[in-house]
């Protein structure tokens, strides 16, 4: 008998999904990133991407991909510590860290490997690691390699950070690591607070902007810019695959950090180099986010007008004040039905449902990009306020779609 066969045999959610029909992940897209995407054929709108500033399939990006793989070739056929650094990898960083007023970046393969490889092995035994509970999983995964001591904190909740900081010796490295913006609920962290907590108790600060870059702050320059507490903030760390249009990510912050990093980050130095195509395709989308600020100015109109929208329906959306915006159903086969009718419907949103987030705490994430339109939104408000209330979610009395 193979036990690990046996063993994961016993796995079937999936396969109990799709004999139900309402199996929702790995929907074939046989189309570029766009509002509008076909899926089977069928042209369904897209309210479920992390492009955000709408640049997937912007003619300057398309072409920056293309020429770079004309001059470099396809791949780097190593690492960066070795024959894997072009001159455009070095002239990204350098560009980030001016950006974000930082000494230095790092160009990493994916955003989950910057995540993964610096909180794995900035602090040491005798260290702490403070995380906010709902910190995406790159950050989870990263301290979970570390020595350190973790210590976790209620979500975006203060006085619980502090009591946890109060634990640490003082004469101990604290490193504090949060997301800029929640990537499921929508929600900012509370930069102003954690930079006093942090120099009440001497503390160090990593924020991920993964989803704050493009969004928030003067040009994009993420929530920490928002909240105008970018230089208290140690690192700032970034990816290229939802404003930026691309794939990989990176980390900002002091030369003496990114010195250390560059010769000890195990998913840096033992992972094959960003590609010339991604670094040149994210190096033009920054240039477009910078040089063209009605991109987020839309988008946050659409925010505005989509948020108030979906408090007038009653919709259950959380502290969300982002273009990821939660709609919350707190069930998880209700989520999935929802999720479907919606697709049938042609609107593509992503359900995120148990073990994910608690039974309980089940939602569908809807997400705005810059180039949607007006129309586009109100027509996908219409129909989740429909199949919302089909469901039993809503109860307010309106007409039907």
């Amino acid at each position: 008998m193979n036990l690990l066969i046996d063993k994961l045999s016993k796995y079937d959610a999936p396969q109990q999904a799709k004999a139900a029909g309402i199996y929702p992940y790995f929907r074939v897209i046989e189309s570029d990133q766009d509002t509008e995407v076909i899926i089977n054929g069928k042209k369904v709108l897209m309210f479920g991407s992390n492009a955000y500033l709408g640049l997937t399939n912007h003619p300057k990006v398309k072409e920056a991909a293309i020429q770079a793989v004309k001059k470099y070739g396809t791949g780097m056929a190593g690492s960066r510590f070795l024959n894997g650094t072009l001159d455009i990898h070095i002239e990204l960083e350098k560009k980030l860290a001016r950006f974000l007023g930082k000494d230095d970046a790092i160009i990493y393969s994916t955003g989950f490997q910057v995540n993964l490889g610096v909180v794995s092995c900035l602090t040491g035994r005798e260290d702490y690691i403070l995380w906010d509970e709902l910190d995406h999983a790159s950050i989870i995964e990263g301290h979970r390699l570390s020595y350190s001591q973790k210590l976790k904190f209620r979500h975006n909740d203060m006085d619980s950070l502090e009591k946890q900081l109060q634990k640490c010796e003082p004469d101990k490295v604290k490193l504090i690591v949060v997301d800029g913006v929640f990537s499921m609920e929508g929600d900012i962290a509370n930069i102003p607070e954690i930079v006093r907590l942090a120099k009440k108790y001497n503390a160090n600060i990593m924020v991920d902007e993964a989803h704050g870059l493009g969004i928030l702050g003067y040009q994009g320059r993420g929530a920490c810019d928002h909240f105008g507490l970018l230089p208290e903030v140690d690192l700032v760390m970034g990816t290229f695959s939802k404003s930026l249009a691309s794939i990989g990510g990176f980390i900002a912050s002091s030369e003496p950090v990114i010195n250390y990093l560059r010769h000890n980050s195990r998913s840096y130095i033992f992972s094959a180099s960003n590609t010339p195509a991604a670094t040149a395709a994210a190096n033009a989308a920054f240039d477009i986010m910078v040089s063209e600020p009605e991109r987020i100015e839309h988008l946050w109109k659409l925010t505005n007008y989509a948020l108030m929208r979906f408090r007038e329906m009653g919709c259950e959306i959380g502290n969300t004040s982002t273009p990821i915006i939660p709609l919350f159903i707190r069930d998880n086969d209700k989520t999935f039905l929802v999720t479907k009718d919606l697709f049938d419907r042609g609107i593509f949103v992503n359900p995120v449902v148990a073990p994910a987030v608690a039974s309980a705490d089940t939602l569908i994430r809807f997400s705005l990009m810059a180039t949607h339109t007006f129309e586009q939104l109100d027509y996908a408000l219409d129909k989740i306020e429909a199949s919302l209330r089909r469901a039993g979610i809503l109860h307010r009395e309106r007409e039907l779609v």
